[in-house]
């Protein structure tokens, strides 16, 4: 992949995540002013695709992101400690205890993000927010993703207690393959301490055309409110 190759690959992630719609040779050309053709752009897809980072869905004449070209542009295009104006919302919960700051965390993390959010304690203490999110989003329309998704939701509690001594204190991201909650999906996932000694973890679970941008910002803001409190 050359750099003009990487540069097409960007756009095509960034409007797929906007849009969820397969994205088209011309219609990248006509929104970003490109200064080259549709053909040439069509030409580098094509190159991207045998790569393996473009997919063709059905019959359609776009393309999509594959789980390599997610990758690639979390490690590339995505900036660590970056702030978001949604993130700058976020305040110290008024909590009466813990269960309680960590529950109003994760609903204001997953009303903001659009994304299921998830929290544990220890791992004794599990709890979700936002599952509504994914049903309604159009990457969850197919039946056997829709399915898969159902059956992640059964075993949430199960899932959370075997990834739970493997997440870092420091923010996570796992795509894919990668994901615990589903290869379908992609996660992001870190660790906090509570002053009462509670070890917990914070986490956004969502589709892979999610923005990783403000999602690791609106995490990494939650992080920083739990830490504030130690």
């Amino acid at each position: 992949m050359d750099q003009r190759q990487e540069s097409f690959l960007k756009l095509v992630v960034e409007e797929y995540i906007a849009t969820a719609e397969p994205v088209g040779s011309r219609a990248l050309c006509e929104k970003y002013g490109l200064a080259v053709s549709p053909a040439t752009v069509r030409n580098d897809m094509a190159a991207l695709e045998e790569e393996g980072y473009l997919r063709a869905p059905h019959t359609s004449a776009g393309r999509i992101p594959t789980e390599k070209a997610f990758v690639h542009y979390l490690k590339r295009f995505v900036e660590p400690g970056q702030k978001t104006p949604d993130a700058s919302r976020m305040r110290t919960p008024k909590a009466t205890d813990d269960e309680e700051t960590v529950r109003t965390l994760a609903k204001t993390l997953s009303e903001l993000s659009g994304e299921m959010a998830i929290a544990a304690f220890d791992p004794q203490w599990s709890y979700y927010a936002g599952v509504g999110n994914l049903f309604s989003k159009p990457d969850f329309g197919d039946l056997e993703v829709m399915k898969a998704l159902s059956q992640m939701v059964d075993r949430f509690d199960e899932v959370v207690a075997e990834i739970f001594d493997r997440i870092p204190r420091q923010t996570q991201v796992m795509i894919g393959e990668q994901n615990p909650f589903g290869n379908d999906m992609s996660a992001i996932m870190v660790k906090y301490r509570l002053p009462s000694g509670h070890i917990g973890l914070l986490g956004l679970v969502g589709p892979m055309r999610m923005d990783y941008g403000r999602n690791i910002a609106l995490l990494e803001r939650a992080k920083e409110i739990l830490d504030e409190q130690e």
